[in-house]
């Protein structure tokens, strides 16, 4: 039997030509994604080469190709009291934050998946309407009702106003609606309570969108301007990016707010890097819904 005679019908088939102008044209789409990669890489490059020249003045491109290299501007950010108080300003905002969220969303969002009550549907689309509402338009009256409950300038008038988020209710409702509902009926019978259900099987199934949430959620507030520059006057209570802005005000070296900003970036960057399975899984499970 001759080697023509063994190959399969699908392999005889097969164009060579028409196999490599689809590889060729496959690498080629590869080129606009690095191009994309790069732009969007290049200003984190350029702040961290810059926290490591610090008394040097910007001289472009020569400055994002440094000769040499010096931590002095980390050690002048971290070595007064102000970035690291502001750092634990914006943890315990982000933190605290994250878990009030997850937990009031969850709670929602399980009611209006699976309770039956009076006006469930209306209360449900008047929270979703919520998000056709631009954040500054509330800023405003968000501002007078906090002052009104002397929550102006502390940790916790700067925290409670971003704890009910209708979009992470709204996510978690749509996710919790698709957990059958036998497992709940099968926990009454075995007669768990609201709360144990809630606790016991209702979490543990909503892991992937919990860290999915929890990661928005983070750096969402660690990222936040503009409610804690609003909030807070005082700069022992600043967070990290209301913190930055004043140090440009005060004529601080640029390679030391480059530190402090680099200081601010690799939180936010741990914590995408630790949730990244739980993430990537999240987006995919919602897009199949």
């Amino acid at each position: 039997m001759t080697l023509a005679a063994t190959t399969s019908a699908p392999e005889r088939g097969r164009n060579p030509k028409r196999t490599g102008r689809r590889s060729h044209r496959g690498k080629l789409m590869h080129v606009p994604l690095i191009l994309a990669a790069v732009l969007t890489a290049f200003p984190f490059y350029a702040m961290v080469v810059l926290s490591l020249q610090p008394g040097k003045a910007v001289e472009l491109p020569e400055s994002f190709f440094p000769t040499g290299i010096s931590f002095d501007g980390y050690a002048e950010a971290l070595d007064g009291d102000q970035i690291p108080q502001w750092a634990l300003n914006s943890t315990i905002y982000s933190l605290v934050s994250v878990v009030l969220v997850l937990l009031f969303a969850s709670m929602a969002g399980y009611a209006f998946a699976k309770k039956r009550f009076f006006g469930r549907e209306v209360i449900f689309w008047v929270f979703v309407a919520m998000l056709m509402v631009p954040y500054h338009l509330t800023i405003i009256p968000q501002y007078l009702i906090v002052s009104q409950m002397d929550g102006l300038n502390t940790m916790w008038g700067m925290i409670i106003p971003t704890v009910a988020n209708a979009q992470a209710m709204f996510l978690m409702r749509q996710f919790i609606q698709d957990i059958p509902d036998e497992l709940i009926e099968v926990a009454r019978i075995d007669g768990s309570g609201e709360f144990r259900i809630y606790w016991s099987i209702i979490l543990p199934q909503t892991k992937p969108i919990l860290a999915t949430l929890g990661t928005f959620v983070f750096l969402w507030h660690w990222n936040d301007f503009l409610w804690p520059l609003v909030s807070q006057q005082s700069p022992e209570n600043y967070v990290l990016t209301v913190g930055l802005n004043t140090l440009q005000e005060q004529q601080v070296p640029l390679a030391t707010v480059m530190a402090g900003a680099v200081i601010t970036f690799i939180p936010a960057l741990l914590v995408f890097i630790v949730l990244q399975k739980y993430f990537v899984r999240g987006v995919m499970m919602s897009g199949l819904k």
